[in-house]
């Protein structure tokens, strides 16, 4: 675990953004306390296509009728 200073991390920013990137674990400190973890952001996985749950799902009539009462006062 690699920690720096704010002003450290302000001067050399982009070379801590490529370590974090890498695995490196990288946090800045105020002083002498840590306030936050440098981290990539994960990569987005699988992918999404319209449609891939057509027919797999079913909704019911009841979903369409009103609510009762007072389950509807919870929601005013």
């Amino acid at each position: 675990m690699k920690t720096v200073t704010i002003h450290e991390a302000k001067t050399n920013l982009s070379k801590l953004i490529e370590e974090a990137c890498q695995g490196e674990e990288v946090v800045i400190a105020r002083g002498p306390d840590p306030v936050v973890r440098l981290v990539p952001i994960a990569d987005v996985k699988g992918h999404r296509q319209p449609g891939a749950l057509r027919g797999k799902l079913h909704v019911g009539s009841e979903f369409f009728e009103p609510l009762p009462d007072d389950e509807m006062a919870g929601w005013e």
